[in-house]
């Protein structure tokens, strides 16, 4: 049975959008594990998981969405927890959108 496009980004996209974008609150703006779970709502552990790849495996390779995904790592932390399902949303949107036919790989 073929899937669409928003059953395939809720299993497959919705853990990568949330990995890169606790990959980039750690990395990109310096936040702790601890913090970044309690910005996006999340465990620390799942946090863990995230940076030990075992977790949102699939990896984001298009520079323009990992862009977006910095941009809506920095709006969480300024904006708060509140603002995680927009963010969320707005990237999916533009994965959903974009004319690529692969944006994740598996590593």
């Amino acid at each position: 049975m073929k899937r669409t496009i928003c059953e395939h980004m809720m299993w497959n996209g919705l853990p990568v959008i949330r990995k890169e974008i606790a990959v980039s609150m750690i990395t990109d703006y310096g936040l702790s594990q601890k913090e970044t779970a309690e910005k996006l709502d999340i465990t620390p552990a799942a946090i863990c998981q995230y940076l030990s790849k075992k977790r949102g495996r699939p990896h984001i390779f298009n520079e323009a969405i990992l862009t977006e995904i910095k941009l809506s790592a920095k709006n969480i932390i300024d904006t708060g927890n509140g603002n995680i399902i927009p963010e969320t949303c707005r990237i999916c949107k533009i994965v959903r959108k974009s004319t690529e036919h692969d944006l994740f790989y598996r590593i």
